[in-house]
């Protein structure tokens, strides 16, 4: 397989800090990727501490198995992941111990580990992971909100969730919650198709029906992530703007 991958991360149009983080890894034979974004919590240094920490996390532990020519099973792939976002959580509660101050922090964690034509998808929190192909985008993650259990359980429809003021309480966060476990999900990929990867700031900016024709605007993955970033300003960014994108090549 043969991937296109690009990512970047923007302050935005309303905040004075980003608190996301955004990292991406090829292994060096090409069979492997590795995608990674987290939208940290927690006041300005905490939420920035709490994201730096959950992705440098990640590469520590998942790096040495793209280093390696030697591809896990996907029950290896689905222990590594959990063991990756563990050191996550331990990391950040090492933290919150040392300075009192940071008692709060905690981050969301996204992590889409790609195996060939195989992506396994790890998350907490509200970034979400689409596929996109030639339907749409469709998104592969269940966001861990107060919101969304609210739809779920019929109090509130999806066309109200908009208009609810704590629509960004967080059920789950890394170093904010006990439950250190992902959700875990399986997805194929057919050449032409692609994950992106984002955080709720280009959600709440741009509606997903506007991706399409911006993915499709330039030649490569980069102009896309550009084109998403750049949308999502013009309509005002209410927060950080954070976008991974992975295709396969044709």
């Amino acid at each position: 397989m043969d991937y296109d991958i690009a990512g970047d991360s923007h302050v935005g149009s309303v905040r004075q800090s980003n608190q996301d983080r955004v990292e991406w890894r090829r292994s060096e034979d090409g069979r492997q990727a590795l995608l990674v974004l987290a939208d940290g919590m927690g006041g300005h240094q905490g939420g920035e501490i709490a994201s730096q920490l959950a992705v440098a996390s990640v590469l520590d532990s998942l790096l040495p198995s793209l280093s390696s020519y030697e591809v896990p099973e996907a029950a290896t792939v689905r222990e590594r992941l959990d063991a990756a976002f563990d050191l996550a959580s331990m990391r950040i509660r090492e933290e919150q111990g040392n300075d009192a101050r940071l008692e709060k922090m905690g981050t969301t964690l996204l992590v889409a580990w790609i195996i060939d034509s195989t992506a396994f998808i790890g998350h907490i929190g509200d970034s979400r992971c689409y596929l996109i192909s030639q339907a749409g985008p469709r998104c592969l993650t269940r966001d861990d909100t107060v919101v969304q259990n609210m739809i779920e359980d019929g109090s509130i429809t999806e066309a109200e969730a908009p208009r609810v003021p704590f629509r960004n309480v967080l059920t789950r966060a890394v170093g904010a919650s006990d439950d250190s476990m992902p959700s875990f999900r399986i997805q194929e990929l057919a050449p032409g198709e692609g994950l992106l990867l984002c955080s709720d700031g280009l959600t709440g900016a741009l509606p997903e029906s506007h991706w399409p024709e911006l993915i499709g605007s330039g030649p490569d993955a980069g102009d896309a992530v550009q084109a998403l970033i750049e949308q999502s300003l013009e309509n005002g960014a209410g927060d950080n703007v954070s976008v991974v994108l992975m295709m396969v090549k044709d």
